[in-house]
């Protein structure tokens, strides 16, 4: 943190992502790791192979380089508009997670208690064998709807197409959107008419003249396409505006830092609003035009006033008022970040992202320069042969997928209403659970009420690479191929530069890894469920690049990538929204007549019990969650988590940086022991760590209780009303130290607008 805002930009510009980035030497020509070693600069006599990462869900077109049979090195595509030549620390690593030696390996049935670790090696027979049976005895016990599926990422689809097939609705592509994207996705839906939150984001920040970032982690979590415009932005003399109540790698770049109370950032949204308005600092042409609810929403936050809301987020009016006026400056060239986490305190997490989407419409800053843009649709096709012919679903008499959130059947069956009806049998008995690509225990808020689901059901099995929690807490374990050993489906991106590439094996899988495509055929074939009915994973990928006018052999002649032009932008007279009225929503009527706002509204989350603090967490810039905390490259570069204590705090508690601590919930529940990091960059009401350390898998040698899990400390959730998103921000933490439970002091006064939290334990 001690690099300032000048030194940064300078050195930004020439490396892009610092101590993550690394170049390729020369070559454009990619062949496959079967042809001769092509001799190119810099290619140390290995073959190359293109392809696209899966370190993280940003998914940079890659190329691997294989000399004598055996991955050596991982680099940026060249000819990718997005990451160049570039790969970030993750990205390398992949060499690691195929030849981790902690990787699983073959097919795996428990042979002790669940969560203890123990196994006995099977075959790939017996095991798809034993789920087959599991699957046929629970349908035909319970019926259809006692199948349940938990999947994330790339490889999942294959076999959710097994559980839809066998016709439950229990399926949810977890945990994008039920814990991480969903508040945001809903909210930028509902109001500008298409999500600008996915996996790619569109918000055009290199063309900024200024961005707004709340709660971010940006150049933390590092995504290199993400980083660059960024890192463009800042270098064009974009301005920069922080909100966050820790001093984060972006809050150190910033022209103005708000070190927000946490919890009431959407108090200085509507106070920003309502100074907008007031103050005439909106585009009145984009809002009389391409907006409705503008009168609605002037009426519904006249009451916000800045003074109102330096009370309560506990900032100062003059600095909250030059960071608006910095924006309304810059517009209609102004990003308001829209994030991607958006699960912190469910009631209110909705209303957070609509406030930004409203201000990002006030100040014009949709489909132009700087602003969020458009996405332009790269054609694809359609691979028939790749799919399950799945039953139509008849929905129970009382169904989970349309339980008692209006807006949660768009994005699947909701993860915790999934987890209680497991554990209650109510609406209906949920007793068979599969897994592919996430790690449940790690992931979903309190994993002792997940675990204590696992334990109520009838079986569950998982595909994954690494053995962590859920895998130790699975009958069955099947060892997916990594990423670099399989096909997926074409990956096509539509942002600012288009392009169409694919997701190939680089190297032969290792044991007996198997692809996500080969298992779901092989267990179809047991479930008599018809489709997957292509030969060679090759032929579904040759069947969506048909429709794009292309090959795989075609496609390598191009490098591995095919780009396209793209239209972000938008002139006015050519503006379609794509909402129900074909306008920005300022007011979201369709929320309205669920009983839920229209415009949103300040709902405080409560303060912290006495003696306690909020606990919030982050990303790392060289890990990926739990998943990559084994990797022995990425290990090395950090292999534990510290906590985040305010100096002020520290000096009241007499803590000293690098003391080991554990934590202690409102609930009780301890945490594994954790390293302080004193610092005057995070606010006395609150400690900090980065998510995903703290394993409880013996199987993981390298990531076994190094550091603390934050959601092993997450066991008051709340859900949001609108789409059952689990929060996150809504759990707090006192220290023990030396086995004495120490009371964190309460330094910042709670105005009375915030409640405090009252403890189950009081």
């Amino acid at each position: 943190m001690s690099l300032n805002r000048r030194e940064f930009l300078k050195r930004s510009t020439a490396t892009c992502a610092a101590l993550t980035a690394m170049r390729m030497g020369g070559g454009g020509l990619f062949r496959p790791a079967s042809a001769a070693a092509s001799g190119l600069p810099g290619s140390l006599g290995a073959a190359e192979v293109t392809s696209v990462c899966e370190m993280c869900f940003w998914r940079c077109p890659i190329v691997g380089k294989v000399k004598d049979g055996k991955l050596v090195k991982i680099e940026g595509n060249p000819k990718s508009p997005v990451n160049g030549t570039r790969v970030c620390a993750r990205g390398n690593s992949g060499v690691q997670l195929v030849y981790d030696p902690d990787r699983v390996k073959y097919p795996m049935k428990r042979k002790g208690a669940r969560g203890e670790g123990k196994w006995v090696r099977i075959t790939w027979d017996e095991a798809l064998d034993e789920i087959a049976h599991n699957i046929q005895k629970v349908k035909k016990q319970y019926g259809p709807h006692a199948l349940a599926y938990f999947d994330h990422g790339a490889s999942a689809e294959n076999m959710r197409g097994i559980f839809k097939a066998l016709g439950t609705e229990n399926y949810t592509g977890e945990p994008a959107f039920f814990q991480c994207v969903g508040p945001a996705a809903l909210a930028y839906l509902n109001t500008v008419g298409y999500i600008t939150t996915g996996t790619r984001q569109y918000n055009d920040m290199g063309h900024a003249k200024a961005i707004l970032l709340i709660g971010s982690h940006l150049g933390e979590n590092i995504h290199v396409s993400h980083i660059r415009e960024y890192i463009q932005g800042l270098s064009n003399g974009a301005k920069l505006v922080v909100v966050d109540p820790r001093f984060s790698a972006a809050a150190n770049k910033a022209d103005i830092y708000l070190p927000i109370r946490p919890g009431t950032d959407t108090a200085l949204l509507l106070a920003w609003i309502n100074h907008v308005i007031s103050h005439n600092l909106y585009d009145k042409d984009f809002v009389a035009n391409h907006c409705q609810g503008f009168d609605d929403l002037k009426a519904a936050t006249k009451n916000y006033s800045m003074d109102w809301a330096a009370r309560v987020c506990d900032l100062k009016v003059p600095d909250m008022v030059a960071a608006i006026e910095l924006l309304a400056k810059a517009s209609p060239n102004v990003n308001i970040h829209p994030g991607r986490h958006s699960t912190w305190y469910g009631k209110g997490d909705v209303g957070r992202h609509q406030s930004q989407a409203i201000l990002t419409a006030l100040f014009g800053a949709v489909g132009v320069p700087g602003g969020i843009y458009f996405p332009t649709k790269v054609k694809k096709g359609k691979a028939e042969c790749a799919e399950a012919e799945a039953e139509e679903i008849q929905p129970p008499k009382v169904s989970l997928k349309e339980g008692k959130y209006p807006f949660s059947a768009p994005f699947g069956t909701v993860t915790a209403d999934t987890i209680k009806a497991i554990i209650t049998g109510k609406p209906y008995p949920v007793k068979l659970l599969g897994v592919n690509g996430v790690n449940i225990i790690q992931t979903i808020p309190n994993p002792y009420e997940t675990m204590k689901a696992i334990n109520n059901l009838d079986f569950i099995f998982c595909e994954d690479i690494m053995a962590g929690e859920t895998a130790a807490w699975s009958d069955i374990v099947l060892p997916g191929a990594v990423y670099l050993e399989r096909y997926d489906a074409v990956y096509s991106y539509d942002g600012l530069t288009p392009y169409l590439t694919v997701r190939q094996p680089v190297v032969p899988a290792l044991y007996e890894a198997k692809s996500p495509y080969w298992i779901a055929k092989n267990l179809a074939k047991r479930l008599n469920i018809k489709g997957y009915t292509c030969d060679k994973e090759e032929d579904f990928i040759e069947e969506e690049l048909k429709a794009a006018g292309l090959s795989l052999a075609k496609l390598h002649a191009e490098g591995g990538i095919v780009t396209y032009p793209g239209k972000p932008y938008r002139d006015r007279n050519e503006l379609e929204i794509g909402t129900d009225s074909g306008k920005v929503n300022l007011a979201v009527e369709e929320f309205a007549s669920k009983g839920l706002d229209a415009v949103p509204k300040f709902i405080p989350a409560p303060a912290p019990p006495k003696g306690y603090t909020r606990l919030i967490y982050g990303r790392s810039p060289v890990h990926t969650f739990s998943r990559t905390m084994n990797n022995e490259w990425l290990h090395h570069e950090e292999p534990e988590n510290r906590l985040w204590l305010n100096d002020e705090v520290a000096k009241h508690l007499g803590i000293k940086d690098d003391e080991v601590v554990t934590l202690e919930n409102q609930d009780g529940k301890r945490s594994l022991p954790i390293k302080v990091l004193v610092t005057p960059g995070i606010r006395p009401d609150a400690v900090y760590m980065t998510h995903g350390f703290g394993s409880r898998s013996p199987l993981l040698s390298r990531a076994y209780k190094k550091g603390a899990a934050d959601g092993f400390m997450m066991t008051n959730t709340i859900e949001d009303p609108y789409m059952g998103a689990t929060s996150k921000r809504t759990n707090f933490v006192r220290i023990v130290k030396d086995k004495k439970v120490l009371a964190i002091p309460e330094l910042r006064p709670v105005p009375r607008e915030i409640p405090y939290f009252k403890s189950k334990r009081a």
